[in-house]
């Protein structure tokens, strides 16, 4: 069975119809760890979530204090601004019955502008070409291969793709075909190409040792 964690701050406008996409026979329990929002976040993840947890602030920390809490031998960890696609868990389970030790789904960026499915189209092949993912894109894995790649890291940034590279050592990964779509907000709030450029240069600096805590500096100035 799986259990999924969604790490969430100030997530009112997102959280309800993220947990909605949630049900699946396949699914054991959704915990919704805060972060210490100031909101609705914590009412809304305690009406319709199987638990609500506080933790540390920090993607990384809220769900390993997450994972730590729930018992399903899968583990699918979801962004509060993210919704799942209909038969998620048949195709996890899918994916695990055949040997992978984790992977995660393909994305559809949601909102009105233009450059969106090119934008998703991007992130898809060069996921699949590369074997990494990022939290979007709804990474899951074994519990036996979340505690061998030793969790999430505690960084500021860039977690999702650190944990991805982990499991890509551990074992074969999933690429899935089946879609989540997740908001494009940061990409209407900010501007899509400067956000474009911003996460390219950010991933870029990552692989060539860029420490975590200057990529988020620079992430936070946008």
């Amino acid at each position: 069975m799986i259990s999924i964690v969604i790490p969430a701050l100030d997530e009112e406008t997102a959280l309800e119809r993220c947990l909605e996409s949630t049900r699946d026979p396949r699914v054991a329990e959704v915990v919704v760890v805060d972060g210490g929002s100031g909101d609705r976040t914590t009412e809304i993840a305690a009406r319709l979530a199987d638990r609500v947890l506080l933790a540390a602030r920090g993607r990384a920390s809220q769900m390993n204090a997450g994972a730590a809490a729930t018992t399903g031998a899968i583990l699918l960890f979801l962004h509060a601004d993210t919704r799942l696609p209909g038969g998620f868990g048949d195709a996890v389970e899918r994916a695990v019955a055949g040997g992978a030790v984790g992977g995660r789904f393909d994305v559809r960026v949601r909102g009105r502008h233009p450059g969106f499915p090119l934008l998703s189209a991007a992130i898809n092949a060069r996921s699949r070409w590369s074997g990494i993912a990022t939290g979007d894109q709804a990474i899951f894995a074994t519990r036996e291969a979340f505690a061998e790649a030793g969790g999430f890291e505690p960084v500021p940034l860039m977690e999702d793709v650190r944990f991805s590279a982990a499991l890509k050592r551990i074992g074969p990964v999933a690429a899935l075909h089946e879609r989540v779509s997740t908001s494009g907000r940061r990409w209407e709030e900010h501007g899509f190409v400067r956000t474009v450029l911003l996460m390219w240069r950010l991933r870029l600096l990552h692989a060539l040792g860029v420490a975590p805590a200057r990529l988020a500096a620079s992430y936070l100035r946008r």
